[in-house]
């Protein structure tokens, strides 16, 4: 059994107006074990995104409530995680484009299963490899970003996707403090509202379920007026042998399908 794989874990949302293709590459990607969440068009994945907080982002570039250009942009001002583009459009200027906006990759129609896999693997594996580390430890409390996964004492505690994304975004940034609004902005996007009540509702959650105290923190402290700092991690920069495990697994080639509008054809 191959331990610690990229895939587990990471969250994709999929933007298609097109629900059978979104059906197809659901299905194929749910086999290297992603979780695949659907919107069908541009404004849901607006909506969907701040929920979920995926790891990468899928999407076509044309839709009928909004320009794909446009919903590229809004994302970059708000999430760094990885955008591929999947569309009927072969232009190199539709292609220059969306990468200008903020794309990672662009992948024209139809396609096969496993190159799409791939694509996915090595934008995550990119994003892994510029963090500066690729877990958290201080105290009893760790935090692994490639499982998504926090242990206190060794015991998995369970967080909501955004509980979540709120100790990874204080994890990464541990020693210093993270502002309000900048975990507004990162969480909950650019038009979130100033006030930060829905963050102390959430804070307040998270505290219960990690310290002894939560009236008096260990691992999270306030700066009042200002934002929160998390416990300095002790945590060395991670390797990447996880990695190599999962190239093992994806650089084995088998035989697959190709996906086009929605239809799987022989490759």
């Amino acid at each position: 059994m191959i331990e610690n794989r990229i895939s587990d874990r990471a969250k994709i949302l999929l933007i298609d107006e097109d629900t059978s293709i979104s059906y197809l590459i659901r299905r194929a990607m749910e086999k290297e074990n992603y979780k695949i969440y659907i919107a069908g068009s541009g404004k849901q994945g607006m909506e969907m995104s701040t929920g979920v907080c995926p790891d990468l982002i899928l999407m076509d570039n044309k839709f009928s409530d909004m320009e794909g250009i446009t919903l590229i942009q809004w994302f970059r001002e708000w999430t760094d995680c990885p955008i591929i583009i999947l569309s009927e459009r072969s232009s190199y200027l539709d292609k220059v484009e969306a990468l200008y906006a903020g794309a990672d990759d662009y992948m024209v129609k139809p396609f096969h299963e496993k190159e799409l896999a791939a694509r996915i693997f090595s934008a995550l594996r990119r994003r892994i490899s510029a963090g500066a580390h690729t877990y958290y430890e201080a105290g009893n409390l760790k935090v692994d970003f490639t499982k998504r996964q926090v242990l206190l004492g060794g015991t998995e505690v369970h967080f909501s996707p955004v509980e979540y994304r709120i100790i990874e975004s204080l994890a990464l940034n541990s020693g210093t403090v993270v502002t309000y609004q900048m975990l507004l902005e990162k969480i909950w996007g650019p038009y979130a509202e100033q006030n930060s009540r829905i963050l102390r509702v959430n804070m307040t959650n998270i505290r219960k379920k990690i310290e002894s105290s939560p009236l008096e923190p260990e691992y999270i402290t306030t700066v009042p007026r200002v934002g929160y700092r998390m416990l300095e991690s002790q945590a060395e920069k991670g390797g990447m042998q996880m990695l190599e495990n999962q190239t093992g697994r994806n650089m084995k080639v088998m035989e697959g399908q190709n996906i086009r509008n929605g239809i799987r054809m022989m490759a």
